[in-house]
């Protein structure tokens, strides 16, 4: 089932949105627009539950990663 809702825009955001999407498929960009902010909410949302859940621990590149990196690559040959 789909709902309807009523959105007001001032003038110059409806505008741009008609230059991206078009006047005829202003629900679709819309739309998607809800969808993508949703996403990145969820993401965020995620990420903050799990902040600080790894143990800090210290990496054998954490000193000089160029170097690391050189050494991994001259045991690569």
């Amino acid at each position: 089932m789909d709902v309807r809702l009523h959105l007001e825009l001032d003038d110059d955001l409806a505008r741009r949105v008609d230059q991206v999407s078009g006047p005829r498929h202003r629900s679709a960009y819309v739309r998607a627009a809800i969808v993508r902010a949703l996403g990145a909410d969820e993401r965020a949302e995620s990420l903050l539950a799990v902040a600080g859940s790894l143990r800090d621990t210290r990496h054998e590149w954490d000193a000089d990663p160029a170097a690391w990196v050189r050494e991994q690559r001259r045991d690569e040959v």
